[in-house]
């Protein structure tokens, strides 16, 4: 009898500490997919620029040159996004946090999701332009 008070102590702790680990686990996941957003349109900038240059030639040059300044601002808007968002979210998290897994606090971990959403709407806003721009000068 004496030995189940402190085995129920333990299970209760071991519990706790269990849920603990989860929920860290789904905050690195998080971290992880917003990290995975980034990265899969970071390599995207280098065209945006491409087309903005293309697009710019031909805004200066033809008489339906407003459909290509039209485009060439959507591009750059893009652009501009994508910068405002990393800076943001450099300034909302370190280094440890971004890859390292360290802990957030729940500040922090409502920032997260908040910045899931943010590059979401990223991601949308560049691979649309892109697509209009493409379409624009084929």
């Amino acid at each position: 009898m004496r030995f189940i008070i402190p085995l129920l102590a333990f299970l209760l702790i071991s519990t706790l500490s269990c849920k603990d680990e989860v929920k860290k686990n789904e905050v690195n996941l998080q971290m992880k997919e917003v990290m995975a957003i980034h990265d899969e349109v970071m390599p995207k900038m280098s065209e945006l620029s491409t087309l903005v240059a293309t697009l710019k030639r031909k805004a200066d040059s033809t008489a339906n040159g407003k459909e290509y300044k039209d485009a060439m601002e959507d591009l750059q808007d893009a652009h501009k996004e994508m910068m405002d968002w990393m800076k943001e979210f450099g300034d909302r998290f370190n280094y440890d946090e971004i890859l390292n897994g360290a802990s957030l606090s729940s500040e922090k971990k409502k920032w997260l999701k908040e910045e899931k959403k943010k590059i979401k709407k990223v991601k949308k806003d560049i691979l649309k332009s892109i697509e209009k721009a493409k379409k624009l000068l084929e």
